[in-house]
């Protein structure tokens, strides 16, 4: 038992709206495994780190990525940070994953560099969402199977793609039913590979999210 899609992005990126709608479109459960850590741990995220520190958490991550992985049979949405692991992304190297994308000024428009993110709080936050957008950009492509640039998107528009665009599912069927989907060697929507952030970064929409 694995899960359909893998919804991996930066923060702001809107992997919990749209692991949300998208498990809504296909009939099936939605997990985050954020959600999961904070179960585990009986406190929020940002006491995580507080407490314990970035490395603790990372670990913790990284278990809950493993479990969810082997046993969720839905969408699942991963924190922002979970694709720094080595062992987390080859084991998404067996998994349908889709990288919703956003650009920097949109990034910080959704996500008001808020306290409740704790690895944007400090002295330049700005610079530190820019720092963790180019840190991580190639990992999330490393994993990606589909790859939709949220920018200009209502997150109804980013699950639109998504359904037309993720492979087939077993049997043979796309995601919405239809019959065979697009090759899914590699990122196929919303955007191309060699696209950074910074090229969408004057598109601001209206759309929010996450706590990551």
């Amino acid at each position: 038992m694995s899960p359909v899609a893998v919804v991996v992005g930066p923060p702001g990126a809107g992997k919990t709206t749209t692991g949300e709608g998208l498990a809504a479109a296909l009939g099936l459960p939605f997990r985050d495994t954020d959600a999961d850590i904070v179960a585990g741990a009986g406190k929020p995220i940002t006491e995580i780190f507080t407490d314990d520190g970035e490395p603790a958490f990372r670990e913790l991550e990284e278990r809950a990525v493993a479990a969810a992985l082997s046993e969720h049979p839905g969408v699942l949405a991963l924190g922002g940070g979970a694709v720094l692991s080595p062992a987390t992304r080859a084991l998404l190297a067996e998994h349908t994953v889709v990288f919703l994308n956003v650009g920097f000024a949109e990034g910080v428009r959704r996500t008001g560099l808020s306290a409740a993110r704790p690895l944007l709080v400090g002295i330049n936050p700005r610079a530190r969402f820019r720092e963790l957008l180019d840190e991580r950009l190639p990992l999330y492509r490393e994993v990606a199977t589909v790859e939709v640039l949220t920018d200009a998107l209502t997150p109804d528009e980013v699950v639109a793609e998504l359904v037309a665009s993720l492979p087939a599912r077993p049997g043979g069927q796309a995601a919405d039913g239809t019959g065979p989907t697009a090759d899914p060697a590699g990122p196929t929507a919303g955007t191309t590979a060699d696209q950074t952030p910074d090229q969408t970064a004057d598109q601001t929409p209206d759309q929010t999210e996450e706590r990551r």
